[in-house]
């Protein structure tokens, strides 16, 4: 699933393409991608038209385009989708599920999905101050990016958790964006295995963790995300580099980049985890019961 630097790449993308413009028709071409916008498909595509687009903004994982007035289209990308932006009349991808024409004539913008597992809806916003949020992700936390995101009381609520600090790194109402492959990637920097108690650590290792996740992210950015496939591509359909410098994710019994034992892959809530086993040691007590 794409995390924060790919989605945020997809936001850069679309405030260059489509800030600015008014919408002159939308199509949903499968009721699926609109699902979550309970009024149904008809009612989405008329609360669209005519309306123009402001700045595209993110959390986390989550889109959102403001629309003149007070409300916003919102877009969570799922596992494969894809907002592309296409000339119109160019042939229709073969997964193509919502297409917004503009007034000016010029690029459409698609959403793609193969999965359908992402969706698209048009939503009220709320007052988040600093920022004004669509109304059904108001419960999210800021992402580490966010001007208003609070270190200190990132670390009070960490600690607070009383789990396993993976666990935590993907708890999006504590913090947004990270993911399974940016949560390995930070702990690895940080020398911290997936299973260690939060209650167990410091502030400072707080702060080198948040720092890495922070690290990992700029990095993965500069390189336009990480692409393990065809599916996680910006809008103009082009895939992100990332993959090539990731440390331990996906990399099982290659050498650590740090110290050259062989990366170990674990179960981990029907995904899997990747950590070097020398820089990053299990825990005592998660040591005594696996043995």
């Amino acid at each position: 699933m794409p995390e924060l630097p790919e989605v945020e790449v997809v936001r850069r993308g679309l405030e260059r393409w489509v800030a600015g413009r008014t919408v002159a028709r939308a199509e949903v071409l499968h009721p699926r991608a609109v699902r979550r916008h309970v009024p149904g498909a008809e009612e989405f595509a008329a609360r669209l038209a005519g309306r123009t687009i402001g700045s595209a903004e993110r959390r986390g994982k989550y889109l959102w385009l403001p629309l003149d007035g007070s409300d916003a289209l919102l877009a969570h990308l799922g596992m494969s989708g894809q907002l592309l932006v296409a000339e119109p009349g160019s042939a229709p991808e073969r997964h193509l599920r919502v297409r917004l024409s503009f007034a000016d004539g010029g690029p459409e913008l698609r959403f793609v999905d193969q999965r359908t597992f992402g969706h698209v809806l048009v939503a009220p916003l709320t007052a988040r101050l600093p920022r004004w949020v669509p109304e059904p992700i108001a419960h999210i936390a800021a992402d580490p990016f966010e001007d208003s995101f609070d270190d200190e009381g990132f670390a009070v609520g960490l600690r607070r958790r009383r789990t396993e600090i993976k666990r935590a790194l993907l708890d999006q109402s504590l913090i947004s964006g990270v993911g399974n492959i940016y949560a390995d990637e930070a702990l690895w920097r940080a020398r911290l295995h997936g299973t260690r108690p939060t209650a167990a650590l410091t502030r400072p290792k707080i702060a080198e963790l948040l720092a890495a996740v922070r690290a990992v992210m700029t990095e993965a950015l500069a390189e336009g995300g990480t692409s393990f496939d065809s599916l996680y591509v910006n809008v103009n359909g082009e895939s992100g580099y990332f993959e090539r410098s990731l440390a331990v994710y996906g990399r099982r019994d290659q050498p650590c980049r740090r110290c050259g034992a062989p990366v170990v892959r674990e179960s981990f809530m029907n995904r899997s985890s990747y950590s070097c086993p020398r820089c990053q040691p299990l825990p005592r007590a998660v040591r005594r019961v696996r043995a």
